[in-house]
């Protein structure tokens, strides 16, 4: 706050108070200089008044303003919108087909459960909560996969699947000094952030081609192929974000005897297990694959999608490691990592988690519910895919939205194409033509696709 600090002088213009003689008193100290004026401190002289003000100016006054996140900016901007007809195609949240967020009846049970068990609310350990950590090291590799028999996996609780990022970057960073971690272009839009803010170098490998609104399958073998010895290739294990394009089973077999050659180690990001096929089993399959190739393999999960989690930011670090020596080893160092960034997970999420993976019946119904979402997404792709096909007379072969898996689909839509979806239909959404069909019901699927057939053939 700006301060005023008055000295009144007396009859005589010799008994003023000068600015010499404050200079020497206390504000000498804490304030200003006889040599040096501080720049927060201006004197100004009226008469028989010496007028000592300090400036309001900030020690962050060279603290620029950070951009606006391109996706949560997105719902900031529909939420000002009045328009009737709106839609929010950017964030990527489940939604029932009245568009309005699910909680799953399975969350609800067990939520009840845990409070009539009175649970209280002491510290985790800094690896998070026993029983999801086992839990969902099961979930991911399988329950008998021998890496969990044999303790070959180092598993610590993440707050969620940025977090659970995170704390891989900085193992990456400490113990692999200049290794690089290729992502895919396009990739989710934190991934870039979380390697930047670990000091983790990284580059591109060639995934999406516009041509085809599909996989660039042979660009991306030759970019890992390329890679330096030892480099970190990070892949979506399903489901990927942004495009909705997965490889094949036979390009996943290519892709990981590329790594195995090149001795890179993989990197999987798990954020839509169970969600994107309906199969907690059949989304896994990547990562199984890989290890069963007795690779060494990194994955992180997430809880958001397919259970609803959002905010309880629930996810895990998995490091699989060629002995149990060494992913204590790592454990312990993803522990170290993880005291001074938070210290220590958040409970509510990781016992949700536990208890319906451990309870019988809660499972299947979790099952079930995954089912159900997956399949909504499904029937909306569908729909879109008609709607599409029926209304654009140009003869445009529109094949891929059905091609692509999961929460999004991947327009081919450019900046300005993108911008005209929302200033003129208000369908709001990502600036690289990502959409995400969680956020959109079977009855306005041919709004959309009047929107999408103008702004593809009227906007250059």
């Amino acid at each position: 706050m700006a301060s005023t600090l008055l000295s009144l002088a007396s009859a005589t213009p010799s008994a003023s108070l000068s600015f010499h003689e404050i200079n020497k008193g206390k504000l000498n100290r804490g304030c200003m200089n006889k040599e040096k004026t501080s720049p927060f401190i201006k004197a100004k002289s009226f008469g028989r008044v010496s007028m000592v003000v300090a400036s309001n100016v900030s020690r962050f006054e060279g603290i620029t303003m950070a951009p606006p996140d391109p996706i949560l900016g997105v719902s900031e901007a529909f939420k000002a919108d009045n328009h009737e007809l709106k839609l929010n195609l950017g964030v990527g949240a489940y939604r029932t087909e009245e568009l309005q967020p699910y909680v799953l009846d399975v969350v609800k049970k067990a939520d009840k459960l845990l409070l009539e068990k009175g649970e209280n609310r002491e510290y985790l350990p800094i690896e998070g909560l026993a029983a999801f950590n086992k839990v969902t090291a099961e979930l991911l590799f399988g329950v008998d996969n021998p890496v969990i028999r044999q303790q070959r996996v180092a598993t610590v609780q993440g707050l969620s699947g940025t977090g659970s990022l995170r704390l891989a970057a900085a193992l990456i960073e400490r113990y692999f000094p200049g290794a690089k971690v290729l992502i895919s272009s396009p990739t989710w839009g934190n991934h870039k952030n979380i390697f930047n803010d670990a000091r983790v170098p990284w580059s591109e490998y060639r995934y999406y081609d516009p041509k085809t609104v599909g996989l660039d399958f042979e660009g991306m073998i030759a970019d890992i192929k390329a890679a330096p010895e030892g480099s970190f290739i990070l892949l979506h294990g399903c489901a990927h974000n942004p495009t909705g394009i997965d490889p094949t089973p036979e390009e996943w077999r290519v892709i990981a005897d590329v790594i195995q050659e090149k001795n890179h180690i993989p990197f999987f990001d798990i954020a839509y297990q169970g969600f994107a096929s309906g199969s907690l089993d059949t989304d896994a399959a990547s990562v199984r694959m890989f290890v069963a190739r007795g690779m060494e393999v990194i994955a992180a999960q997430s809880y958001s999608k397919n259970l609803g989690l959002y905010a309880e930011r629930i996810g895990a670090i998995n490091v699989v490691c060629s002995s149990p020596e060494a992913a204590a080893r790592v454990k312990s160092q993803l522990k170290r990592i993880a005291r001074p960034m938070y210290s220590n997970p958040p409970v509510h999420g990781a016992r949700i988690v536990a208890n319906i993976v451990g309870d019988s019946a809660l499972f299947k119904e979790w099952n079930a519910e995954m089912e159900m979402m997956a399949g909504r997404i499904k029937n909306v792709r569908h729909k879109l895919f008609d709607s599409l096909s029926s209304k654009d007379k140009s003869g445009k072969d529109w094949s891929f939205v059905l091609k692509q898996i999961g929460m999004f689909s991947f327009t081919g839509l450019n900046k300005a194409q993108c911008d005209n979806m929302t200033n003129k239909w208000h369908v709001y959404m990502t600036k690289d033509g990502r959409i995400s069909l969680a956020g959109l019901s079977l009855a306005k699927c041919e709004y959309l696709a009047d929107a999408i057939i103008d702004s593809y053939h009227n906007v250059s």
